[in-house]
């Protein structure tokens, strides 16, 4: 029978060019009893062989694009990692689950195994573990928009954390309920967070890593509040860090940097950003692309550009929760200029004619300028009997009024002077 060193190293061989092979000759070494070895540098050796043995099927497996796969080397690694310590054990799991990373469309089987897992850490007692596996889960389910069972999850993680003083892993917690509570919109608890975060954060040292997340999320509040200036010296502290460290997350602060500079209506800059030396290795992809195709619509105030740019990069500028969002008040803001632009010469003006100026549905048009007259961008009616807009003049303030009632109060006061005046008399 063969060692499983020389088992591994043609799992090794075979690994590329016979993956059929490989994933059978690692589930022998994994089969092999540790026991069939006498001296305890033996055992010792075959333990480690097994170990690599699960990364690599693992990684065979993420090569396929097999989910269902990796979860069962993972269930699988259970029996293996309880005869060996506790904070290897961390690893080999965290490492087996990033090779979900990869694989499109595999979060709920993602969420499955942690789920599972986190049962099994329970029951084996191994806290640190379920710590770190329950943070992994509040992030897939944070990435599949389900609030309500992360933010209860969070709550249970908070108190553990907070008994066991682990400012690491309560400062990441943190940051996840920042964004869980940014995600349904109550700014003011996911700033609260934001600020625990930052404040468990102090306490410790924060990797480069974390610290640039903490960044990034103050950057996307500071954005939520229009308050772009600020979040773009966030994005830009963000894209420095981890651009440096070559974290593919980096892309996304260059794209958020060149959302800032849009939204503050300087779409001229996107160009000059792009040339700086950290930037310009982004400058080719499509990601940067959109965002420059979006810059250059909104300089030339053209909806018809703008509009174009959401549709041939729908992926790029719709996936991301952020950009959508600021985009479509853009867009907003970009439709009531132009409206503006068109009915400003008219008194009275056909909506079909309006809507076919700025390429959009009659119905949509008439509803953005009802809209429009009840902000009082400008004065007017909608007649829907003859389809057209009436604008009227700007109407001018009658201050008479107001003069009535100052008059009337100056006289106030000189019938109270007057009065006291004659008490005194008396």
């Amino acid at each position: 029978m063969p060692s499983t060193n020389e088992l591994f190293q043609e799992a090794q061989t075979v690994h590329s060019s016979n993956p059929v092979r490989a994933e059978a000759l690692y589930k022998e070494i994994l089969a092999t009893p540790n026991h069939a070895y006498a001296t305890v540098e033996e055992r010792g050796r075959e333990l480690r062989n097994q170990e690599a043995a699960l990364v690599k099927l693992g990684e065979l497996y993420r090569d396929q694009k097999n989910a269902k796969g990796i979860a069962e080397v993972i269930t699988l690694s259970r029996s293996f990692v309880s005869s060996t310590a506790k904070a290897k054990t961390a690893k080999l799991i965290r490492t087996l689950l990033d090779c979900f990373t990869s694989i499109p469309d595999s979060q709920q089987i993602q969420i499955d195994v942690l789920t599972e897992n986190i049962e099994w850490a329970k029951r084996e007692k191994r806290i640190f573990l379920k710590h770190s596996l329950e943070t992994r889960l509040v992030g897939l389910q944070l990435e599949t928009s389900q609030y309500k069972p992360a933010l209860a999850l969070i709550d249970t993680l908070l108190t553990e954390l907070k008994r066991l003083d682990d400012k690491m892993v309560l400062t990441e917690v943190h940051l996840l309920e920042s964004r869980v509570y940014r995600g349904v919109g109550n700014l003011s608890k996911a700033k609260a967070a934001l600020t625990s975060a930052r404040t468990a954060a102090n306490a410790i040292y924060c990797p480069p890593h974390l610290q640039a997340h903490l960044d990034l999320q103050s950057g996307i509040l500071h954005a939520e509040d229009k308050d772009y200036t600020t979040a773009y010296s966030y994005f830009f502290e963000t894209f420095e860090n981890l651009s440096t460290q070559d974290d593919p997350s980096a892309l996304g602060a260059l794209k958020y940097m060149l959302l800032c500079k849009v939204m503050l209506n300087l779409p001229e800059d996107v160009t000059s950003l792009l040339s700086i030396k950290l930037a310009s290795k982004y400058a080719q992809l499509r990601d940067v692309e959109s965002m420059r195709a979006i810059a250059r619509a909104h300089q030339k105030r053209n909806l018809a550009d703008f509009e174009k740019a959401l549709k041939d990069y729908q992926q790029e500028l719709s996936s991301d929760p952020t950009i959508r969002t600021h985009l479509s008040a853009l867009y907003d803001t970009l439709l009531e200029q132009n409206l503006l632009r068109i009915v400003e010469p008219y008194s009275v003006v056909e909506v079909e004619y309006v809507a076919q100026q700025v390429g959009q549905g009659r119905q949509a048009v008439e509803l953005k300028l009802s809209q429009m007259i009840l902000d009082k961008v400008f004065h007017g009616v909608l007649d829907q009997g003859r389809g057209c807009l009436i604008i009227f003049e700007e109407p001018q303030a009658d201050n008479t009024y107001g003069a009535a009632i100052d008059t009337l109060e100056q006289v106030g006061k000189v019938v109270d002077s007057l009065y006291a005046k004659t008490v005194k008399l008396a």
